[in-house]
């Protein structure tokens, strides 16, 4: 077996694994053992148990995430609006070049029709044929200056038109600029924000020793652990029987074998993802293209019911929209989840669910 499908197989197997345990309503978790203290030597006051509060500790930090996470949002949005507008400036510039090449032909066309009038002794048409006193010549004269007037006529509505286009760009091209400037600062100040709370918040996990770090994890897990099982206790899951589309299962597929790559905020892949990078690249591999952060899909995409959920729907969570997962079926989701750690297998219950959005509705 090749390792390409090693690789897919392992994936595979963690995704089962991970949704039989998940998809257990009722299931108990035990709280954390506690550590004993111990004396430095005999005789001396024991170890005062650690001065933090790891409970503290874990809500601040899931704050300065989630703030990370929607500043992520912001800046992947005015992204996606910094690559548009530039699409469209350059289209515009294109069309720019085209309007001046138009009305410098024009204008030739018109120099050269001053050029003939100047060398039929600046008389106009209807001068010259009014003079003859040719009667065939007056009515050949006749249907040539009504040609002429006609052609003249064509001619100046044609500059005034190609000016007009050619302000109309001018004008559309400044205030893409305009909102490309703009963008631009917003992309600035989100990535400048983003670094702070993930500075912060590394910094905090840094100050901690390795066993309090062992034990926040645990109350981590713990956490959406329980959050998980008071969802299955709702006995949602029974409703849930929604089987998952052709263009689902292709979703599925490519975000399952994303298992195991980190969290890089603004980053769509191949080798890392942040969360609506992941959705909307397993989406887009999937042929059905969605819009790029988690915010945007919920606002876009059509809203289903939890109870109507199928495998490849994205599950939107927290009341700003600021997460967003793949729903993968038995009650569990595959999601990138923030920084320091990878894409993984969770429980879709294991954080706030706002709703649930299907891209191939």
């Amino acid at each position: 077996m090749g390792t390409g499908k090693r690789g897919l197989l392992t994936a595979a197997v963690t995704v089962v694994c991970a949704v039989t345990v998940l998809a257990a309503p009722g299931t108990a978790f035990a709280a954390p053992t506690p550590t004993p203290s111990t004396s430095a030597t005999p005789g001396a006051s024991p170890t005062p148990p650690p001065s933090k509060d790891l409970q503290k500790v874990r809500d601040k930090l899931d704050r300065l995430y989630h703030d990370a996470e929607v500043a992520t949002d912001a800046y992947n949005a005015a992204e996606e609006r910094t690559k548009e507008q530039s699409a469209r400036i350059v289209a515009l510039a294109k069309k720019i070049v085209e309007g001046q090449q138009r009305l410098e032909k024009l204008k030739n066309q018109a120099g050269a029709a001053a050029a003939a009038q100047y060398r039929t002794g600046g008389l106009p048409p209807t001068a010259q044929f009014l003079l003859s006193d040719d009667p065939q010549q007056f009515i050949d004269g006749a249907g040539t200056v009504l040609n002429g007037q006609r052609a003249t006529n064509k001619l100046i509505a044609e500059m005034t038109r190609t000016q007009k286009d050619l302000q109309d760009y001018a004008e559309d091209a400044s205030a893409q600029w305009q909102k490309l400037d703009a963008n631009r600062k917003a992309k600035a100040a989100a990535k400048k924000k983003i670094k702070q709370q993930i500075t912060e918040a590394e910094k905090l996990e840094s100050q901690l020793e390795q066993k309090e770090k062992e034990r926040l994890a645990k109350l981590e897990q713990e956490a959406a652990y329980k959050s998980q099982t008071e969802w299955l206790d709702t006995g949602i899951l029974k409703e849930v029987k929604g089987k998952a589309s052709e263009q689902g299962r292709q979703a599925v597929e490519f975000a399952t074998a994303q298992l195991g790559k980190p969290y890089v905020w603004g980053a769509e892949g191949p080798d890392s993802f942040d969360c609506s990078g992941l959705t909307s690249q397993a989406w887009a591999k999937a042929g059905r293209p969605v819009p790029r952060t988690s915010q945007e899909q919920w606002k876009q995409l059509k809203h289903v019911d939890i109870k109507d959920m199928r495998p490849g729907d994205l599950v939107i969570y927290f009341d700003d929209a600021s997460h967003v997962a793949m729903y993968v079926g038995d009650g569990a989701i595959i999601h990138a989840p923030r920084p320091g750690r990878t894409v993984t297998v969770a429980g879709a219950g294991s954080m706030p669910i706002l709703g649930v959005v299907r891209p191939d509705a």
